[in-house]
C-alpha cells in the first residue's frame, strides 16, 4: 500500500485562472506511487499537453509529472512510498483512494492513467471505471513473472495496457486483454553524445572505471549499497589505480549515502543526478565507465542504453532468495536478460551471499576483452527490439484516442 506524502500542490502555469470544470473538455487523471513512476508519466504528459493543449491533466503524482504539465493534486511518488501493508497505511489509503474518487467525480474525469503499482492502483482503476471512466494503464503489470492468475483482474480494471516491454502485448493479448507496445521512456529516447562526452570528461580518472548503481530508492540502497562498496573493494585490491562512481538519485539520497558510509574505499565518489530528468550525469557515468554494477530495475536499461558491460544484483535474505524461487516463473530478473530471452548478463538478483561470486563474473569481463564485447554486441541486437518506437508520443495518441466520445466518470 502506498505510505502518505500528503501535500497539495499545483502546476503554477495553471493557476492564474480558474477552471469551471462543466465547461471543460473531459479530464485526464494520473497516479504514480513510486519515482519510477513519476518519471515514466512525465513525458506522456508533456506529449498530450503538445497534442492537446486545452486538455486538463491531473495528478496524484510527483514533481517531474508538475513540471510536464500535470496540476498534482497531492505528491504521493516519494521515496519508497510502497511499503510493507500495516493497519496504519491501509486505513491512510482507504482515505486516499476516497479522495481521488471525489475529485474524479468533481473534475469530470474522462480517463484515469494508473501509472505502474498494481498494489495501489487496480483499486482506484476499478473504481473510477465503475464510475464511467476509461482506463489506460501505463506500465504493464508484470504478470508474465510471477502472477498470471491476476489478469482477469486486470481484465475487468482497464480498456487497454500500455506495454514498455517487446513481449508484453502478445501475452496480455493471448489472454484477452487488450496491450499496446510503445516502446520504453529509458530506451526509445534520444543521447546527447557531445553533452555526455563533455560531462564524463569531468568526472574522477581511474582504471578501470567502476560504476555502482544502489537504486533510487531508501530501502533498495540500505540493501544493496554495503554489498556493492566490498565488491568494489574486492575488485580494487586486484587493480591499482581504480576508480569509482556511485550515482545517487538526489541530494538527499546522496547525502544519507555519506551518512551512511562515511568511510569510502579510496577513489570511490558519489555524484547526484542533478538534471530534472534524473539522466543527465547517469548517461555520464555509464558513458565514462569500463563497468557497472548495478541493481535490478529501470536503472540496468540505462546501462543497456549504452551497450556497457554490466553485473546485476539485488541483495535480500535467505527468505527473499527461497520466495523468489517459489514465485517467479521466469528464469531470468535482470531486464536485459529478461527482453534478450536468454542470460546476456551476469545476474544475482535475487542474492543472499557474500562479494565472491560477484567480484569472479566483475573480473572475468574486465580481464577477457573479447567477453566484454560480445556482451556490448548482445545488448546491441536486444535495443534492435524497440527500435522505431516513440514512447511518450505513442502512449499520449493511445491515450487521446479514449476521449473521442468524451465519456466522464461522475457526470
Amino acid at each position: 500500500m502506498p505510505a502518505r506524502n500528503h501535500r497539495v500542490t499545483t502546476n503554477p502555469s495553471r493557476d492564474s485562472e480558474p477552471r469551471d470544470p462543466s465547461r471543460a473538455p473531459g479530464a485526464i487523471l494520473f497516479t504514480a506511487f513510486e519515482p519510477s513512476g513519476d518519471a515514466h508519466a512525465a513525458p506522456v504528459i508533456a506529449a498530450i499537453r503538445r497534442l492537446d493543449p486545452a486538455r486538463p491533466i491531473y495528478a496524484w503524482g510527483g514533481p517531474k509529472m508538475a513540471a510536464a504539465g500535470a496540476e498534482v493534486v497531492e505528491q504521493t511518488a516519494g521515496d519508497g512510498v510502497i511499503a510493507v501493508p500495516s493497519l496504519a497505511r491501509i486505513g491512510a489509503f482507504l482515505g486516499e483512494m476516497r479522495r481521488i474518487e471525489t475529485f474524479a467525480a468533481r473534475s469530470r474525469v474522462a480517463l484515469h492513467v494508473p501509472v505502474d503499482s498494481p498494489a495501489a492502483n487496480f483499486p482506484i482503476a476499478k473504481r473510477l471505471r465503475r464510475a464511467g471512466a476509461r482506463v489506460v494503464h501505463l506500465v504493464a503489470p508484470q504478470f508474465w513473472a510471477w502472477g498470471a492468475w491476476r489478469r482477469k483482474k486486470l481484465q475487468r480494471t482497464t480498456d487497454l495496457v500500455l506495454c514498455l516491454l517487446p513481449f508484453e502485448e502478445a501475452w496480455f493479448r493471448e489472454r484477452g486483454i487488450p496491450a499496446r507496445f510503445v516502446g520504453h521512456p529509458v530506451i526509445n529516447r534520444e543521447l546527447d553524445r557531445n553533452a555526455i562526452a563533455a560531462q564524463a570528461r569531468e568526472l574522477p580518472r581511474g582504471s578501470p572505471r567502476i560504476l555502482l548503481l544502489p537504486g533510487s530508492r531508501s530501502s533498495e540502497i540500505k540493501k544493496n549499497l554495503g554489498l556493492l562498496m566490498r565488491v568494489f573493494a574486492d575488485l580494487q585490491a586486484l587493480h591499482h589505480g581504480m576508480g569509482g562512481l556511485i550515482v545517487a538519485a538526489s541530494p538527499e539520497i546522496a547525502a544519507s549515502i555519506r551518512e551512511r558510509h562515511p568511510s569510502m574505499p579510496t577513489g570511490l565518489h558519489v555524484v547526484t543526478a542533478e538534471s530534472r530528468d534524473g539522466h543527465g550525469i547517469l548517461d555520464a557515468a555509464v558513458a565514462w565507465c569500463d563497468l557497472a554494477i548495478t541493481v535490478s530495475g529501470t536503472v540496468s536499461l540505462d546501462v543497456a542504453r549504452q551497450a556497457k558491460p554490466m553485473v546485476g544484483v539485488y541483495k535480500t535474505g535467505l527468505v527473499g532468495v527461497l520466495g523468489g524461487r517459489a514465485v517467479l516463473r521466469i528464469p531470468d530478473r535482470l531486464l536485459p536478460n529478461i527482453i534478450a530471452g536468454k542470460r546476456i548478463v551476469p545476474e544475482f538478483v535475487p542474492y543472499a551471499g557474500g562479494p565472491g561470486p560477484i567480484v569472479d563474473a566483475a573480473e572475468s569481463l574486465l580481464k577477457d576483452s573479447r567477453r566484454t564485447a560480445e556482451a556490448s554486441h548482445e545488448l546491441r541486437q536486444m535495443l534492435a527490439k524497440f527500435r522505431g518506437h516513440d514512447f511518450a508520443e505513442e502512449s499520449a495518441q493511445a491515450i487521446l484516442k479514449f476521449l473521442g466520445g468524451e465519456r466522464s466518470g461522475g457526470a
